[in-house]
């Protein structure tokens, strides 16, 4: 099958649809698809000129990077749809990838509909009220479904989401929204050689995230405070990632002046993998999560995973099974403080863990994206 993947971002810019694209693209290689992947950022600063084209391998993947010399390097390019419109007509199948906001997947989806190329949309977001309003009121989501496409989110409350954004009333999961989980490489995240951990009497308690102020980083610091006061001498953290809050966040005085919080910035996957099989708690703050592939991955290494319920992080973690779900921040100190206290609970969950591999693993998510292709040709 030949798959063009169409997203506004793509690495070297750092983010969740820019990694799940390209997971995505080498996965479908490596199952022996012809995969190219449009995108509008650049692989460093574009020419000052209205064509700027270049196409590239990786791993497997054949990348275009269609770009503009704008600031900031945006992804943005309204004259991308001219450019490829001969080349995106002889896929067998579209994949939109949309963020919140996405004119360059927008555009995508439009052309590709007008081509008759069967299109499937994927949103990695959450829809807020004023972009649930913007749909309804321009029709885009709806006109999308009408003219043949196939719609999705990433979890059953971003797929709600995207339902009501296409007026769709009857739920998701079905014919109308699906949900099409982000994958990840579970092998990657269970290091089950590693010696186990050395038992410093302490509980660490980890997170990952960008540090941006929709993360709720600052937030998630207050939280990590109030656990540590309630336990002291048992309770350590760490959290990772890296984003213009990083700076503020180690000014904090519980960053600055106490050794038991730790903020080391961001670092690779095979570290992150270590670290948690060395941690013992996981801790994911944010309220208006698509799907949390962080959560994910430490729920894979083992980690009972403390978030919140209404989030997409739901959608794998069920509640005293492999984590503990809260409605709200009080709810998220009080779970994890449950878990410091209790060593049994902790063992409990993590062995359900590391026994129990996620259905998300590439091998199973794959197989998933293929059933929405062929869902999206019958939907043409």
């Amino acid at each position: 099958m030949k798959i063009a993947l169409l997203s506004d971002c793509y690495p070297p810019r750092l983010g969740g649809i820019e990694t799940q694209v390209r997971d995505l693209g080498r996965q479908l290689a490596a199952a022996g698809h012809e995969v190219h992947v449009y995108t509008a950022t650049p692989e460093s600063r574009p020419r000052l000129r209205l064509r700027n084209v270049t196409v590239a391998a990786d791993s497997g993947v054949i990348v275009h990077r269609v770009t503009l010399p704008l600031p900031f390097a945006l992804p943005v390019n309204p004259v991308a749809p001219s450019i490829i419109r001969d080349e995106l007509r002889t896929f067998d199948v579209a994949h939109v990838h949309m963020g919140v906001v996405s004119p360059f997947a927008a555009d995508m989806a439009n052309l590709a509909l007008d081509l008759a190329v069967p299109t499937a949309i994927t949103w990695h977001c959450v829809l807020g009220e004023a972009a649930i309003a913007a749909h309804r009121r321009l029709g885009t989501a709806a006109r999308w479904r009408a003219r043949g496409a196939a719609l999705s989110g990433v979890s059953r409350m971003a797929g709600r989401l995207v339902g009501r954004a296409a007026g769709v009333d009857d739920g998701v999961g079905g014919d109308a929204i699906a949900v099409l989980p982000n994958g990840i490489d579970a092998a990657s995240w269970r290091l089950d050689g590693m010696p186990p951990a050395r038992d410093t009497g302490r509980v660490r308690v980890v997170a990952a995230m960008r540090f941006a102020p929709r993360k709720r980083v600052l937030a998630l610091l207050a939280m990590l405070d109030e656990v540590h006061d309630a336990d002291p001498d048992r309770v350590e953290a760490t959290v990772y990632g890296d984003g213009p809050l990083l700076a503020p966040a180690r000014l904090r005085p519980s960053s600055r002046d106490r050794g038991w919080l730790h903020l080391p910035g961001r670092v690779t996957r095979p570290a992150l993998a270590a670290a948690y099989a060395a941690a013992d708690v996981y801790l994911a703050p944010t309220r208006m999560e698509a799907f949390g592939i962080a959560a994910l991955e430490a729920r894979t290494a083992g980690l009972p995973v403390v978030a919140i319920g209404s989030s997409g992080v739901a959608d794998f973690i069920t509640h005293d099974v492999n984590g503990l779900l809260a409605k709200d921040d009080a709810g998220l100190v009080a779970a994890t403080r449950r878990l410091v206290a209790h060593d049994a609970l902790r063992q409990r969950i993590r062995a359900h863990n590391l026994a129990t591999p996620p259905a998300e693993d590439w091998s199973h998510i794959v197989e998933c994206v293929l059933a929405e292709y062929r869902r999206a040709g019958a939907t043409r």
